[in-house]
């Protein structure tokens, strides 16, 4: 099987040719370029493409792979919000994902990102190097006590919960589908409602699937229910959240801190160096002018471990199809 593997960072070809000896049918190609519908007919020759979270996977780069031949789309993360999974059907192509991969290391950003936005260090960090030694606008709260909420409780909600009661904090647990075990283990308090964990919840993290349901779920009106000054974070998709709710939530004094790995109009930002540019948007500009407020752009998952992890999941996808066997399981999409 020849893959042509788009949108390559040096960390991804190091973590899959790493992994490639154990896959000796299967030959990869790299490309930094990402894959859209003008960069899909590179993709000639190929069996399978490889793409990331800030591909284009739609409807028309999906009917140009599927003219070239091109039968299996290969997605090295855990969503695809990026492909049109209809379309694909309809084509007859099979798209894979990764469906989890080190929930830890995703939960441990989470917690990095409360912890950075609450006691302000990246402000602190920044002063200490222009040689300010001063403290004014950098107190925080204590988390020993308090209480963190958990929206969503699967793999990466279940690894935050016990965290925080690592960190000493009661752990309400907000879920469609609540996790007994978690209970019954001391690392969820107890499952409450939304507006109950918005109004008890010194910290809230969000970890829900993003669907018509879930969408902008942070908006005004729950923001109106939360306690003043609580730490927002949000690690899971940029659209649970209305961001424009989120900065009157900020400017109103409501929302405490904030710490976002995933944000509105991250894709045209995400993996891209625009450090000599001028950001055109004004949400992403509003949000970063915020002393309380740390934004990273998408690494949640960045640890070596993950990285191996996504690059076995994808290979054994790729085998799995080749030879007809058993995906790795919740991977296959369609």
């Amino acid at each position: 099987m020849r893959i042509l593997f788009y949108g390559t960072a040096s960390y991804d070809k190091e973590s899959f040719d790493k992994e490639l000896p154990a896959y000796p049918d299967i030959s990869i190609e790299y490309t930094e370029t990402n894959l859209t519908p003008l960069t899909a007919s590179l993709a000639r020759g190929y069996d399978a493409v490889c793409a990331f979270v800030n591909a284009n996977v739609g409807a028309l780069t999906l009917e140009v792979l599927a003219g070239l031949g091109v039968k299996l789309v290969l997605m090295r993360c855990a969503g695809f919000d990026a492909v049109n999974v209809n379309m694909a059907k309809d084509l007859g192509i099979t798209v894979t994902r990764v469906p989890a991969y080190s929930p830890e290391a995703i939960a441990e950003h989470a917690m990095a990102l409360a912890m950075c936005a609450n006691r302000r260090i990246h402000k602190g960090y920044i002063r200490v190097r222009e040689n300010n030694f001063s403290l004014g606008g950098l107190v925080g709260e204590t988390l020993y006590g308090k209480t963190a909420g958990i929206i969503g409780t699967g793999r990466i909600g279940a690894a935050l919960c016990r965290i925080c009661k690592g960190f000493g904090m009661t752990v309400l647990g907000s879920d469609l589908y609540p996790n007994q075990k978690l209970i019954e283990e001391g690392c969820v308090d107890e499952y409450v409602d939304y507006d109950e964990l918005y109004a008890r919840a010194d910290l809230i993290s969000l970890h829900a699937f993003l669907n018509k349901d879930s969408y902008h779920m942070i908006n005004d009106e729950s923001i109106a229910k939360m306690k003043d000054g609580v730490i927002l974070i949000n690690t899971g998709r940029g659209a649970l959240v209305d961001s424009n709710a989120l900065i009157r939530g900020i400017r109103s004094g409501k929302i405490g801190a904030a710490g976002l790995d995933v944000y509105e109009e991250e894709n045209q930002n995400v993996y891209q160096d625009r450090g000599d540019q001028i950001l055109g948007t004004s949400i992403t500009a509003r949000l970063c002018s915020f002393p309380n407020v740390v934004l990273t752009s998408h690494q949640a998952f960045f640890t070596r471990e993950a990285l191996a992890q996504i690059a076995q999941c994808t290979l054994d996808n790729a085998l799995a199809y080749a030879n007809g066997g058993e995906y790795v399981q919740g991977s296959q999409v369609c």
